[in-house]
């Protein structure tokens, strides 16, 4: 690293590069020198420094925070901790899709929350990129449209996170899962209300899974157009009703939804366990 002497050779506008665009590491000493300068862009030089350092500190304080449960783990000799959420119990359409991700011991994401949080889809991508390069493993699972007019949509979510966890290639030695525990996985489990914005192993799951989802409906929407899957997802807008009043039901709309019940002439198919408008009290639908 260059000295502060060297340093202060070169110009503020180069010096803005270095430590603001780029986020280089600031030396001890550089701060001070240029408090100490009596240009005034030099005085906002160090404000802008200084205001990027609190929001790394903020922004690395969030981190621990969400590594919490997993650092309780870490400590009782767990080594591979899967988190494990879906994307996709909302939809008329397409697949329930889950992901599962072991993140390395202290491994931090900066940026990385419950996928819901990061409006832009652009970053979100960003995201999953990184966690793919970083995780010790990950995985995806789904559930398509007649399984979850088979089982129902919370059954078919947990059918979704079980293939996930059994997708993974490496055993888990736990689980941290959005509210609900998956009955057929033999592992130790906890599900842990809105898991998502407090453990950042699932935040990293729901990222991937929402991620996974949203590149499918894309694929989905040009094989079949006029749709909009790829703008709306398959959620139920309301240019997606009309589109399914217009055009038809596809192979991929969930036929126990009631706006595609209605558009087939209202008949609901058979379907064991609870209806679909009990399945969305533990977390909303995603």
């Amino acid at each position: 690293m260059p000295s502060v002497e060297d340093l202060l050779q070169h110009s503020l506008a180069e010096l803005t590069e270095r430590f603001i665009t780029q986020e280089h590491s600031v030396p001890s000493g550089l701060l001070e020198a240029l408090e100490a300068d009596p240009r005034q862009g030099a005085k906002t030089l160090v404000r802008r420094i200084r205001s990027r350092q609190g929001k790394n500190r903020a922004e690395g304080q969030r981190l621990r925070h969400l590594l919490r449960f997993e650092s309780e783990l870490w400590e009782q000799g767990h080594t591979h901790i899967a988190g494990v959420d879906e994307a996709g119990r909302g939809p008329l359409a397409g697949p329930v899709v889950a992901a599962a991700a072991i993140l390395p011991k202290g491994w931090r994401l900066e940026g990385l929350d419950d996928s819901k949080k990061i409006a832009d889809e652009a970053r979100r991508d960003e995201l999953a990129e990184a966690i793919k390069q970083g995780a010790v493993a990950w995985a995806v699972g789904q559930a398509d449209a007649e399984e979850i007019d088979r089982l129902n949509i919370r059954r078919a979510s947990l059918l979704a996170m079980h293939r996930a966890v059994e997708a993974l290639g490496i055993r888990p030695d736990y689980v941290l899962l959005d509210a609900f525990t998956i009955p057929e996985c033999t592992l130790p489990q906890r599900g842990i209300i809105k898991g998502d914005a407090l453990s950042l192993s699932i935040a990293a799951a729901s990222v991937l899974a929402k991620t996974t989802r949203d590149r499918l409906m894309r694929e989905l929407d040009a094989r079949y157009p006029g749709y909009g899957l790829a703008e709306h997802k398959g959620y139920p807008t309301a240019s997606h009703v009309q589109a399914i009043r217009d055009k038809g039901v596809l192979p991929i709309h969930r036929r126990s939804f009631a706006p595609v019940r209605e558009a087939l002439g209202g008949n609901p198919p058979v379907q064991a366990g609870p209806t679909q408008g009990e399945l969305f009290t533990e977390n909303g639908p995603r």
